[in-house]
């Protein structure tokens, strides 16, 4: 880790502010330092030690690390506003037999069988087949986030019911399980502050206990005597 600084790096698409925040709210001491990178290129630093985390598109080389499953994407299909595919809410694969649909060579979907017919071209990236698409060349399925970060205002996107899910997973080493690492852990899962993950005994908030009720004793009463 970097003196002074915890560092995270996430795939393109991956949103992680909401996390950023509450780190800066619970370790104000420590700050985060996110950042995006291509996919190919996150584990490799990662074992390299140039960051302390990564948010990956599962599945990856879980050798030496830890992995957690975090969510599962929508996948959505990208195509001109004028397109037929537009006009509906949602596509099943079936109804893309007959469109060209681009391949970029950074895909990050697990195709057993590609929808449609292969286009004239495999894009170097995502942000390539995204210029493609809007020339009208063909059409492009791709998780939703990365349709939302490559947005157009003529181009559009609807949901596939049946294409396969990209999930994003939060991996560091196994071996650099520290209380920082903990407490992004215990961030992105969803804890309270309070929980004892990732704290140690010294960092645990102290309770105080409530202040014992002293209660005045009543005066005895004399028994009264006859005279």
């Amino acid at each position: 880790m970097t003196k002074g600084e915890f560092r995270v790096a996430y795939a393109p698409g991956v949103t992680p502010g909401k996390w950023a925040g509450l780190w800066a709210e619970r370790v104000r001491d420590v700050p985060l330092r996110l950042i995006q990178m291509a996919g190919a290129e996150a584990l490799p630093l990662l074992r390299d030690g140039g960051v302390d985390a990564a948010f990956v598109r599962l599945p990856v080389d879980r050798e030496a690390l830890h992995v957690i499953p975090l969510y599962v994407e929508t996948t959505v299909v990208v195509v001109p506003k004028d397109h037929v595919v537009a006009a509906v809410e949602e596509v099943e694969l079936a109804d893309l037999a007959d469109e060209d649909v681009f391949e970029p060579l950074d895909e990050v979907l697990a195709w057993l069988d590609r929808p449609g017919q292969p286009a004239f071209t495999r894009p170097a990236s995502t942000a390539e087949a995204i210029e493609l698409v809007a020339s009208g060349a063909g059409i492009l399925p791709l998780p939703q986030s990365l349709a939302r970060l490559h947005h157009r205002k003529d181009l559009t996107y609807r949901t596939v019911t049946d294409a396969p899910r990209s999930q994003i997973g939060l991996a560091w080493l196994e071996a650099e399980t520290t209380d920082l690492m903990e407490e992004l852990i215990g961030i992105v899962r969803g804890r309270t502050p309070n929980s004892t993950r990732g704290r140690t005994a010294q960092q645990q908030p102290t309770r105080k206990k409530p202040p014992q009720k002293h209660s005045t004793p009543k005066p005895r009463r004399r028994p009264h005597r006859r005279t």
